[in-house]
């Protein structure tokens, strides 16, 4: 594809194949995303019709990327040669037309040297436009094909035979060093334009460089066997070594290590892993080794989701790109308009060598209009943005969501996995000082490790670190809802619950015992209380401790001029504490999933752009409801999903970072589209020689060449810059 055009004509034609619902192509990254249905039509089918219409295709296989950047090399090498022969030509043809225009058959000399350049190294413009002709379109290399073809063939009459053109009173300057030399500045502008787009896919192509080809797998005697990736299936146990990269996710099953997780969560200190914790594919072993039980193979990898997102991602199109698609479709018949008017108008003028002039402004508008610029200015930016956010563990599943990101005005938080850890954490046990804490502490947890209730399995976590381990027999549980559970060990009756479940069997607390509790569930701890039949053997604080960074995340929020809310299914007091020790100033305590989703739709009714932030199967309502819906990495597939962009790490602070990413990214197309249009605009009627009556100032065609060829270059190096900032 030579420019916008070309993206424009092969997305429509592919609409037009039987089956194709949708279908629309990335100029930046060379890539077609197709909606069809799979009964009506196939990829081959899809292919063979981009194939009538001059382009090709690479189906998306295993190997596809490989086979992508393969092409991508065998372009650029191609490029590289033309350009390289083009400019070993040109340069002695300009210096000929500059001193040596007094040799005996200078002309003809000039035509032997322009002839390869325009018809051998630049035959990739004149193939393209005629291919576009027998379909009836036309794009760059349609330009391009007419401006040279025209002031060569004009040179080769003159140079045949110079009389006619005496007679007629015209100057009979030639133009060989015009039609040379604008095809070397365009053939090098597209090699720089090549080598820049490729580094906007630099984050895509260091994510699949993280994937790994082989792996070491113990077999069932304890022997190490080398396999391919592809082979492995949930449940092989693995071995890693430090240094080694990790294959597929799972579950430390031995061994301790610390694993550099920075390429996916983007946070640069490693991570300490010990048995049962999980490890990522592509996360980086640093120091002991250990075995793991794989989870999750092929498809199925968090980096292979990772990357799924990212290409369908920078394959997407931001709203704004529909104002350029539009100026595309009518772009260069326009310019070929304004090129043949400009001409006529010249021609007709009464200058001295009106037809001399009317050729050179045909030639330097047809040169000097560019739709590159127009087409590279979105595309490009949405790619570096795009990829830039997953470098910092920000994915962003769309072009729309990052540019809807910048106008987002209130952020609504879930507080379980968002604002706190997610794991409910023992504070405190305090216990009767009538008893026997070493005995009592294992019948608590006997009863705990065989309770089902959510807020046992923090109390046994507790009680195993301080080294107590019942090796009591099976304990009879029997659960009582609303209060907590009964249970019946060695013919004595237990109880854990809450203070309704004492009030129930007439047991009676001390004094300080129960205005402690009530202190701990004011600061929105929940409140256990252990019991046999009489009295309060202890009381525990379990609570869910907010994440060291979210006050951070806060604040930050609220120096952008940002709303904070905060949405809990947990009961007041402890929506309140946990509202308070975030600084979140607006809070709904005991939120069901469609209260959440009716929270946000009427904050979305009073005028607010609403970003949802949240790790749950029960958030995936509000999460679609949202105007930028965020997903916390560590939650629900469910709501991965649903989401517009995922927070890998589940740091909040990174939700400030997207948002700045959305409006330096937004800013960067801002640019690209006023500096494509304002050159076109300015450059195009230069061209037709709007300044000559003025200031008696003709652009030169070879200057109106380097200027087309740059303009495309500095809209792909302002996207690039988007890699320097700082989120």
């Amino acid at each position: 594809m030579s420019c916008a055009n070309c993206a424009l004509r092969i997305g429509t034609f592919v609409k037009t194949v039987p089956g194709v619902a949708e279908g629309s192509v990335n100029f930046a990254d060379k890539s077609l995303k197709v909606e069809f249905i799979p009964e009506e039509t196939t990829p081959a089918e899809i292919r063979k019709a981009v194939r009538t219409i001059g382009y090709d295709l690479i189906i998306d296989e295993a190997n596809s990327q490989e086979l992508k950047e393969e092409a991508q090399q065998q372009l650029v090498k191609k490029i590289r040669i033309n350009t390289i022969g083009s400019a070993a030509f040109s340069i002695p043809l300009v210096i000929i037309s500059m001193f040596f225009m007094d040799v005996p058959r200078a002309n003809y000399i000039m035509l032997a040297l322009a002839a390869p350049v325009v018809f051998w190294f630049g035959r990739q413009f004149p193939v393209s436009a005629l291919m576009q002709l027998k379909h009836q379109s036309a794009n760059m290399d349609t330009l391009v094909a007419l401006s040279t073809g025209i002031a060569f063939f004009y040179s080769a009459f003159v140079t045949f035979l110079p009389g006619v053109i005496s007679k007629a009173g015209i100057h009979d300057h030639v133009y060989f060093e015009a039609s040379a030399v604008i095809i070397t500045f365009i053939l090098l502008g597209k090699l720089l334009e090549e080598k820049a787009k490729a580094n906007t896919s630099s984050a895509l192509k260091k994510l699949i460089g993280l994937q790994v080809k082989s792996v070491v797998m113990m077999t069932p005697d304890g022997m190490e066997k080398e396999i391919s990736v592809s082979d492995v299936v949930p449940g092989d146990i693995l071995l890693v070594r430090p240094g080694d990269k990790i294959p597929v996710d799972g579950v430390l099953d031995s061994g301790s290590s610390f694993v550099d997780e920075s390429m996916i969560t983007g946070e640069p200190l490693a991570v300490e892993k010990m048995i049962n914790s999980r490890v990522f594919a592509g996360t980086i072993n640093q120091k002991g080794s250990f075995r793991f039980r794989a989870e999750k193979t092929g498809d199925d990898t968090l980096l292979a989701q990772i990357i799924r997102m990212v290409k369908e991602a920078q394959g997407s199109r931001a709203p704004v790109q529909r104002l350029v698609d539009k100026i595309a479709g009518v772009f260069v018949p326009a310019v070929i308009s304004i090129a043949l008017i400009s001409g006529i108008i010249w021609y007709f003028s009464g200058a001295d060598n009106a037809l001399t002039h009317s050729l050179l402004a045909i030639v330097t508008v047809l040169i000097i209009a560019c739709p590159c610029a127009l087409g590279l200015a979105t595309p490009t930016a949405i790619m570096v943005g795009i990829g830039k956010g997953a470098d910092n563990g920000i994915l962003i599943k769309d072009a729309e969501s990052l540019e809807i990101a910048l106008k987002v005005n209130t952020v609504v938080l879930d507080k379980t996995g968002t604002i706190t850890m997610g794991e409910p954490v023992v504070n405190n046990i305090i216990w009767n000082r009538n008893t026997d804490k070493e005995e009592t502490s294992i019948i608590l947890h006997a009863i705990q490790k065989n309770s089902g209730h959510p807020l046992a399995e923090p109390v046994v976590r507790y009680l195993e670190n301080s080294g107590i381990k019942s090796s009591l027999p099976d304990v009879n549980i029997e659960s009582i809802p609303g209060m907590g559970v009964k249970a019946v060990l060695k013919d004595e009756e237990y109880f854990i619950g809450n203070k309704k479940l004492l009030g129930e069997n007439k047991i009676i607390p001390e004094g300080g015992t129960e205005s402690l509790a009530d202190q701990w569930q004011k600061e929105g701890n929940s409140v256990s209380y252990f019991t046999d039949k009489k009295n309060v053997i202890a009381v525990i604080s379990v609570s869910d401790r907010i994440k060291a960074t979210s006050r951070e995340a806060v604040d930050e929020l609220h120096k952008m001029g940002i709303e904070v809310h905060m949405l809990t299914g947990d009961n007041d007091a402890s929506a309140r504490a946990i509202a308070s020790e975030a600084g979140i100033d607006h809070y709904l305590a005991e939120a069901l999933p469609q209260t959440k989703h009716d929270y946000i739709k009427k904050l979305q009714e009073q005028g607010r752009i609403v970003a949802m932030a949240g790790d749950g199967i029960n958030d995936s309502q509000a999460l679609a409801q949202a105007d930028v819906s965020i997903a916390m990495g560590k939650g629900s597939d469910i709501a991965m999903d649903v989401a517009k962009m995922t927070i890998i790490s589940s740091d909040l602070r990174k939700i400030p970072q997207a948002i700045r990413l959305s409006k330096m990214s937004v800013r960067t197309i801002r640019q690209n589209l006023f500096w494509a249009f304002i050159y076109n605009l300015i450059g195009i009627p230069i061209a037709a020689g709007i300044l000559y009556p003025f200031t008696g100032f003709l652009l030169n065609p070879m200057i109106a060449g380097a200027a087309m060829a740059l303009s495309s270059v500095s809209v792909v190096s302002n996207s690039l810059k988007l890699k320097l900032k700082e989120l």
